[in-house]
């Protein structure tokens, strides 16, 4: 695989972005990207946007750099996008993808068709911190950089127990192992470690959740008064999808929320037979075979009916 430095010939600025409402593949392979960049290429004046991610992430080196507003006066030789599946999932630089001068998407979304001047699409990986990786030379890969990056293949891989793991993902963790990194507290805060509140909402989620077709399938679903009573955000809202597809005999957990008035954001999860990423891209959203998401408008019963004639065609087809 050919290494980003011959991607770098003649670029002088670079702009580094990632999807909305990132997650810890999203932030983990932006802040790795931003690092290495500043530590191995000094000439080169570089910019990342996330839009605010979760407190849980603080440990990653000098992420308050990111900037959470676009600079329209900004002129980028290079934009580099991660671990965005398509030009509206782009967060904070959207505006980026127009202005810069060149555009390289790196990504390992199935659903993503190539949309970037150059297009880095590896859907086989665990992750776009696996494939950043990749593109790195590794002994060039500092603690910082390794630190970042291991949080967004520990994300993506649900620490190394979804089926996207592979030998070779698990190779390049150890590699990363091998720069010092604590490992084990990165897991918890990244991906274990929950506020208060967080417990909260997520017990209610899990309290008023239903199982459908045959139990085959459980969704959860918070409705915006919910999140606002509770004084939380999308970004309070990780791992309620997962703890819901660990409920006994589930093969399809469906979390939703309300994101504003006939407006909901679902995640889909499957334990080992359906795709949803094939649910998801009938309502126009995408992702992975056993993890994506989707935004749907109406009322709720609205959104909860049409995902299901989706899901139990895909249930009657993979599991009979």
């Amino acid at each position: 695989m050919e290494k980003l430095a011959s991607k770098l010939a003649g670029i002088k600025t670079v702009a580094i972005a990632g999807h909305v409402r990132p997650d810890g593949d999203c932030v983990g392979s932006c802040m790795g990207l931003y690092l290495y960049l500043k530590e191995n290429e000094p000439d080169i004046k570089c910019d990342v946007y996330l839009e605010t991610v979760k407190e849980g992430f603080s440990y990653i080196k000098n992420l308050e750099e990111a900037k959470q507003e676009y600079d329209s006066q900004a002129e980028y030789d290079l934009l580099i996008l991660l671990d965005v599946s398509s030009p509206d999932r782009i967060g904070v630089a959207g505006e980026a993808l127009k202005t810069a001068k060149k555009t390289i998407c790196l990504d390992h979304h199935i659903s993503n068709h190539g949309f970037a001047d150059e297009n880095l699409i590896e859907p086989e990986m665990s992750s776009a911190s696996e494939l950043l990786f990749h593109l790195l030379e590794e002994e060039k890969i500092t603690k910082d950089v390794a630190e970042a990056i291991y949080t967004g293949i520990a994300s993506d891989t649900g620490v190394f127990k979804y089926s996207c793991t592979s030998p070779e993902t698990m190779r390049v963790v150890a590699k990363l192992m091998e720069k010092g990194i604590d490992f084990s507290s990165i897991i918890d805060q990244s991906f274990y470690e929950k506020s208060y509140v967080q417990n909260q909402i997520l017990g209610r989620c899990l309290m008023e959740s239903i199982q459908v077709l045959d139990k085959k399938c459980i969704i959860g679903c918070l409705r915006k008064r919910d999140l606002d009573f509770y004084g939380v955000g999308p970004k309070e809202l990780d791992g309620i999808v997962e703890q819901l597809r660990l409920t006994r005999g589930v093969e399809v957990a469906v979390f939703i929320y309300e994101t504003k008035t006939q407006e909901f954001k679902v995640s889909l999860r499957s334990k080992s037979k359906v795709d949803v990423n094939k649910i998801a891209s009938y309502f126009s959203g995408g992702g992975h075979v056993r993890a994506a998401g989707c935004t749907m408008q109406g009322s709720i019963y609205d959104v909860m009916n049409n995902l299901l004639k989706q899901i139990e065609k895909e249930i009657k087809e993979k599991m009979q």
